[in-house]
């Protein structure tokens, strides 16, 4: 149909009857699907995080008495490094595979989150990068307060002119190490915590206890400073593990961090 002729001298504003003009159906648009929520983050039985500290606790403070008398013994190097490895990460390693089955699915790599993404190799480096800062801020307040630190790098430097030693502790660093840990702190001690406290409050307490986990007696008040260091490492790491559900990015965050650390102690004190 088509339209009237606009209002003149002889035609009145009531001519522009609706009746004359076409009906017109309007569409609303479509409301814009609005990403789910993620699901909860999975928990474990508190007895599981109490299990897993206990079992890396004790073996830590063995490991730092009877550590000098070992490497006096008469054993080769990579030896000596399978019964330190044994013996620091054995017991936790046994409680994880006994608990998953006793207090979780059975599911052992699923009940600690030890699932792997394409997206981590880019949610892994990210996390590192921000270790690295975190760990540089409480670093420079930590010197500037006068608060005494001591790095857990000390003394590894001596021996990189023996290829052995360098090897051993590049795996134990940046292999061992990163994997058991995360396993036990963001895999069993965060998920424990979860299960009767707040998220800012588990990755915070695990933060403190993976901190103190890398305390040795003959550091003395050294001990204070390094704690503070690698405990807001440890919540970084944490709330990654809590953001994405999974351990791996925190893995290879830990990973690069040890290995960043191990090029420090070699290259940097060889100049």
């Amino acid at each position: 149909p088509v339209p009237p002729k606009p209002p003149g001298p002889d035609r009145s504003p009531a001519d522009w009857a609706a009746p004359n003009w076409p009906s017109v159906t309007v569409h609303p648009r479509p409301a814009t699907a609005l990403r789910p929520p993620p699901p909860p983050h999975p928990t474990s039985p508190v007895i599981v995080a109490i299990g897993a500290l206990l079992c890396t606790a004790l073996p830590l403070v063995l490991t730092r008495v009877f550590e000098a008398p070992l490497r006096d013994m008469p054993l080769p190097l990579p030896m000596y490094a399978a019964v330190l490895v044994a013996v620091s990460y054995g017991p936790a390693l046994l409680w994880w595979w006994y608990s998953s089955g006793t207090f979780g699915t059975g599911h052992r790599r699923n009940d600690v989150g030890l699932i792997m993404r394409v997206r981590d190799l880019g949610w892994g480096p990210l996390t590192w990068l921000v270790c690295f800062l975190a760990a540089a801020v409480v670093g420079s307040i930590v010197l500037r307060l006068g608060i005494p630190f001591t790095s857990n790098t000390d003394g590894i430097a001596d021996g990189r002119s023996d290829a052995g030693f360098v090897i051993v502790t590049v795996v134990l660093a940046v292999i061992v190490a990163p994997v058991a840990e995360e396993i036990v702190f963001r895999g069993m001690v965060l998920r424990g915590l979860l299960s009767f406290t707040s998220a800012p409050a588990a990755i915070a307490l695990q933060a403190v206890l993976f901190g103190s986990a890398h305390l040795d007696p003959a550091w003395g008040r050294g001990n204070i400073g390094l704690i503070m260091v690698l405990s807001v490492v440890g919540a970084v790491l944490g709330s990654t593990a809590y953001i994405c559900r999974r351990i791996a990015p925190a893995i290879i965050a830990h990973a690069i961090f040890n290995a960043v650390a191990l090029v420090g102690a070699f290259v940097g004190t060889a100049r």
